[in-house]
């Protein structure tokens, strides 16, 4: 008897897990259009065989991706006064060498600023669309600060004008619902990667092994491409068929080795043999 009640409560948690895991399934918008391309982690940039390229999210380096042909993933924030820029960290230092939060400067105040020491400057979200005019797809992924409705709300009427192909990811399970409730027609993406290795608290846990997807529903997985063999996600894409995003590929070498594993892939610092 007692082995009995052991073996319905494994099965119980397993259908539980199942579920928790569970990306969306019915009603999913078309994968096609992301198809076919790689994807250059913001944008072109950093330096390849001694010759110089663009600061990362920066408007050249967004355009010479799209120029190329390579899809590109970019992140925005919000600033200070409600306009949206691309950037990637919460702080200026390590891009721009100045102190404090992004989120504290107006977008006017941004623009005084510098990216790695050249002449680009932060460009906003609308410029970033504007030198990529639908050429190329997009995967946009938000970053949220206690902000999400915010944020995606004023994305999406943005977007709304926007005549190419996109996509949206997040870290942060209520963007992705937000998107869920509002835009169930934009493919929308869980952004993860297995942060038990380095964190222990219990919400990492649990965006880590991808149990909020119950929530937010996603279409597709973005995870780091070094936690490959993770259960969630692999389930996700076995089981549940939705889509895998690999994040961030950086040699030929390594996407060779992950190529069967994930469906699409975001890269940085060489240039892929096969697009």
């Amino acid at each position: 008897m007692k082995l009995l009640l052991l073996f319905l409560i494994l099965c119980a948690v397993c259908v539980l897990y199942l579920i928790s895991i569970k990306p969306r399934i019915c009603g999913r918008p078309d994968y096609k259009p992301f198809y076919g391309h790689m994807y250059a982690h913001r944008g072109l940039h950093g330096t390849k065989d001694g010759d110089a390229l663009p600061p990362e999210n920066s408007y050249s380096a967004i355009k010479l991706a799209a120029d190329k042909g390579y899809g590109i993933e970019f992140d925005v924030h919000l600033t200070k006064d409600g306009i949206l820029v691309v950037f990637h960290d919460d702080t200026l230092s390590r891009v721009c060498g100045v102190n404090g939060y992004l989120k504290d400067y107006t977008f006017e105040e941004l623009k005084l600023f510098c990216l790695m020491g050249t002449q680009e400057h932060i460009p906003s979200f609308e410029e970033a669309l504007a030198a990529v005019d639908g050429r190329v797809p997009l995967i946009i992924e938000y970053k949220v600060d206690h902000n999400a409705g915010r944020l995606c709300s004023i994305c999406d009427r943005i977007l709304s004008n926007y005549k190419g192909a996109y996509c949206i990811e997040s870290f942060h399970p209520l963007a992705v619902h937000w998107y869920k409730v509002h835009r169930p027609d934009i493919v929308r993406g869980q952004l993860s990667e297995d942060f038990t290795r380095r964190k222990l608290r219990p919400s990492y846990f649990l965006l880590s092994h991808l149990i909020g997807n119950f929530y937010a529903s996603p279409d597709f997985v973005a995870y780091n491409c070094k936690h490959k063999n993770e259960l969630s996600r692999t389930l996700c894409r076995k089981l549940y068929h939705a889509l895998s995003v690999a994040w961030t590929v950086r040699s030929q070498e390594e996407l060779e080795h992950v190529s069967k594993r994930f469906d699409l892939f975001i890269f940085e610092g060489f240039v892929p043999s096969v697009q």
